[in-house]
């Protein structure tokens, strides 16, 4: 092979080289461009997900606790209690947690886990059945792990009301439900040297309405029916959807007249504080909003 040969034959491999070189190239940026093409939708799902704003939450913390250790007999009202208003309210678009039979731990968690979803326009509701004591003019739920012997034990093992509803407060929820039917005679109260029967009176924050099952110092003894006089006088009045009786203030008063009225005087439960917010029952989860 002569020289001018081996010449060409150079060139023609450097030709070949470069044409290679760019046809890699544009492979490459083809699969690039459909590897951006096949990310689009994955950012656009996420921005779908965000939820909307001026969307209002309804958001509840149920507790139902029934198995006392110091107790002579396990309280069976309670816990039912908490699975028909937790049907309740799921039927009128809240999102409930419900928790039954709870630890200190477990209520403590389960009250920071409410805290997390509260926003400026939630409507939240607590309910509490079980053992409440009142210490020093302040009201607490009693977990069922709770080691009482002293009045200062209610303040170390309990949870307070009063600091439920002022946490409440601070997150800034457009409305505040709570309803404590927890005024029994308790059976811690015989170790006590000074003691004072069922709850005190709570007062009611701002836009907040507070439904207790008794007077304030006074005890309401169980009834015998499935659920307790309270809790089934409001799942009544929580399942009349009638326009006129489906606003908060009204299925709360008519549930304080009705059990009043049952029990011909004999259990008059506690209603306290005043809605600035429309707040209506009767709803769906889809239709759910601040205003009802």
């Amino acid at each position: 092979m002569n020289l001018i040969q081996i010449s060409n034959s150079r060139r023609s491999v450097t030709i070949a080289t470069a044409l290679i070189g760019v046809l890699s190239l544009a492979i490459g940026a083809h699969a690039a461009l459909n590897q951006r093409t096949t990310v689009v939708p994955d950012v656009v799902s996420v921005e779908q997900s965000v939820e909307i704003p001026g969307k209002a939450s309804r958001i509840a913390l149920v507790i139902g606790n029934g198995h006392y250790p110091d107790a002579n007999a396990p309280l069976a009202q309670p816990i039912n209690d908490a699975r028909g208003l937790t049907t309740s309210l799921r039927h009128d678009g809240f999102d409930v947690e419900v928790v039954e039979d709870a630890s200190k731990d477990d209520m403590d968690q389960a009250i920071g886990r409410l805290k997390s979803k509260i926003k400026p326009d939630s409507v939240v509701m607590v309910f509490f059945g079980g053992y409440g004591i009142q210490v020093g003019s302040e009201n607490y739920m009693i977990p069922v792990d709770a080691a009482i012997w002293k009045e200062s034990d209610v303040r170390h093992n309990g949870i307070s009301v009063e600091s439920v509803l002022e946490m409440m407060k601070e997150q800034g929820a457009c409305a505040k439900l709570v309803v404590i039917d927890a005024a029994r005679r308790n059976p811690y109260e015989r170790r006590f040297r000074a003691y004072s029967h069922g709850l005190a009176q709570i007062k009611a924050p701002d836009n907040a309405l507070i439904l207790t099952s008794a007077m304030p110092d006074k005890v309401a003894d169980d009834s015998a029916g499935q659920n307790s006089a309270l809790m089934s006088e409001l799942l009544n009045n929580l399942t009349d959807r009638q326009l006129d009786k489906s606003d908060a203030e009204t299925v709360f008063d008519n549930t304080r007249l009705a059990v009043a009225r049952a029990s011909e005087g004999e259990q008059v439960p506690s209603l306290s504080g005043l809605l600035q917010e429309d707040v209506r029952f009767g709803m769906t989860e889809n239709t759910a909003n601040a205003g009802g």
